[in-house]
């Protein structure tokens, strides 16, 4: 595939045809008359060779490999619009432009709040909006990234993207203040006899995963896709929950729990932010790497025992 001989006005054609379903739609969508539209999806069914819009009755569908370039072509469409938005500088001060960061709630919780107030003193112009980290992470990645400004996510779930470390934490347990059967520890016989609330995501932390290999298998009771609600669902059971320490610090005092060191030395977490690539050098995305690693670096100033 040569691209110096691809008009790259047909992806904006193509995925307004692919959504629209209708020629004349797609083509006030993006500002072409109906036979301007019409020689574009012609250009396109050449160079396919395929339909890709198959008239059935009264409408046009997606043909099999229409339905295929649907989402891809959304994904390319993102990666170009962020490359030729791409910045040779970047003033915060003077900015407006937002930045859209996947999260799960427990980083917002100790790191998007103290990120956010940080950009509303400096740049009063930027907008962050977070986004819960979809399921797909892992075996999605390069799409996630490339339709969106970062990730924050510790190491050890997915690799080979240029991130910056935040700050470490560390994990601990929590049970109820009343729990009838735990004194101040717990030993590895209470993981596997007592019933457990845990995060449901296809990435759970490496320190969950720790646990089948010491011989320990989670008696799941409750799962849930909140870290913050774990100690909720915990207080006044006999449930017990594994949580990050910071998190354990902020939400404690909001439950009746008690936070309780592992019966092993779990595997400690590093909260890093990744990017893709194509955001390397942009000035934009410097600055709002800088800012979270400044951030970062406060957290760790006041570590909760990590």
């Amino acid at each position: 595939m040569n691209l110096a001989r691809l008009d790259l006005n047909l992806v904006v054609a193509l995925r307004a045809l692919l959504e629209e379903r209708n020629v004349t739609r797609a083509g006030q969508r993006v500002g072409l008359s109906q036979p301007a539209m019409s020689a574009a999806l012609a250009r396109l069914r050449r160079h396919f060779d395929d339909d890709l819009l198959a008239r059935v009755g009264g409408h046009y569908e997606l043909t099999a490999l229409g339905q295929v370039l649907l989402d891809r072509t959304a994904t390319a469409y993102d990666v170009l619009e962020r490359l030729f938005a791409s910045q040779a500088d970047f003033d915060p001060a003077a900015e407006n432009r937002e930045f859209r960061l996947l999260a799960s709630d427990y980083a917002v919780a100790v790191f998007g709040t103290e990120l956010a107030r940080v950009v509303h003193e400096e740049a009063p112009g930027i907008r962050l909006r977070f986004s819960q980290t979809p399921p797909t992470v892992v075996d999605d990645t390069a799409t996630l990234l490339s339709a969106t400004d970062g990730l924050l996510m510790p190491h050890g779930v997915i690799s080979d993207f240029p991130a910056t470390d935040l700050y470490g934490d560390r994990w601990v347990l929590l049970v109820a203040d009343d729990h009838p059967s735990v004194d101040d520890r717990l030993t590895r016989h209470d993981l596997a006899r007592l019933p457990w609330v845990t995060y449901q995501r296809t990435y759970d932390a490496p320190a969950v995963r720790q646990l089948g290999m010491l011989g320990v298998e989670p008696r799941v009771e409750v799962s849930v896709d909140s870290f913050q609600l774990l100690p909720l669902l915990v207080a006044g059971t006999r449930r017990i929950a594994l949580v990050q320490a910071r998190l354990a610090e902020l939400l404690a005092p909001l439950a009746a729990v008690r936070v309780l060191e592992p019966p092993y030395e779990a595997v400690p977490l590093r909260e890093a932010l990744w990017w893709h690539p194509v955001h390397t050098h942009d000035a934009a995305h410097i600055w709002l790497r800088e800012t979270a690693a400044r951030v970062g670096r406060r957290l760790g100033e006041g570590t909760a025992g990590v």
